[in-house]
């Protein structure tokens, strides 16, 4: 298989922390690619793969404005993250009220 036809889900595209660290940038705002690589002391060749790794996550496009490729981070796509932790943050609000519960009837 090769490296176009993989399709990346959230949670591995996720997985890197070079990735959380663009989904952080693009979220503060729309960033070129020249600007991206700014922020990583990997090479911008690296920066592009991190990149591509997002987009067939979906978790962000480019459009190309002149010479450059500006990236945007799709919000919507996290939603599949949040609701996954949702489900474990109510987990673990129902073990500790169980356990409060056991504390305070002894």
């Amino acid at each position: 298989m090769t490296e176009a036809a993989i399709k990346y889900d959230v949670f591995q595209a996720i997985a890197d922390p070079t990735r959380r660290s663009v989904l952080q940038l693009l979220a503060a705002s729309d960033r070129p690619i020249s600007n991206i690589s700014e922020h990583f002391t990997i090479s911008r060749t690296a920066v592009v793969k991190h990149l591509k790794i997002l987009e067939q996550a979906e978790l962000i496009s480019a459009q190309k404005k002149g010479r450059e490729k500006i990236y945007t981070l799709h919000r919507e796509r996290l939603k599949e993250i949040e609701d996954w932790l949702q489900y474990f943050h109510l987990f673990w609000d129902n073990k500790l009220a169980q356990l409060q519960s056991m504390v305070e009837d002894h």
